[in-house]
């Protein structure tokens, strides 16, 4: 009894770090999220099938993919050129390593700078990382809402 005890509390603590995680990008809150489902199989009546984990654990892989290809899209899609769209690409990698305000503002300033060093206007320059900053967003809306799911999701299954 103790350990299910246990394991309730440490998915109650995953959970939570996750939705925090989604916002701030040093952590991978979606996976955190799902660790949590995770943490409910392990006891002994496990509330989910092999299938539902299963589809959680690609839906969480594939908002992690998204979140890090959306700022690239939002990119382009406000009109920044190869040279924006690389800009943003590089201004994440750099990001990384200045995490967490650089995966933030990371991509903008690199597709501002890529499209500065274009040719492009400065107005032309700030829509290209306005859209990858919108593209960010984007990407921290997808994973709190899966996350948000996931725990409805825990909390309906862990009290039963």
């Amino acid at each position: 009894m103790w350990v299910e005890i246990l394991l309730t509390v440490i998915g109650i603590i995953l959970l939570l770090v996750g939705i925090v995680g989604c916002v701030l990008p040093v952590l991978p809150g979606q996976v955190l999220a799902w660790a949590s489902l995770l943490m409910l199989q392990l006891k002994n009546d496990p509330p989910f099938t092999a299938k539902f984990i299963i589809i959680w654990a690609l839906v969480t892989a594939g908002v992690t993919i998204l979140d890090y290809v959306v700022p690239i899209w939002g990119t382009k899609k406000l009109g920044g050129s190869k040279y924006g769209i690389w800009g943003a690409g590089l201004g994440l990698i750099v990001g990384i390593f200045f995490a967490p305000l650089g995966l933030i503002i990371g991509p903008f300033l690199g597709a501002f700078a890529g499209e500065m060093i274009a040719g492009k206007d400065s107005n032309t320059a700030f829509k290209s990382g306005l859209g990858s900053f919108i593209g960010f967003l984007t990407g921290t809306l997808l994973k709190l809402i899966i996350s948000f799911v996931m725990g409805y999701y825990f909390f309906m299954n862990a009290f039963v």
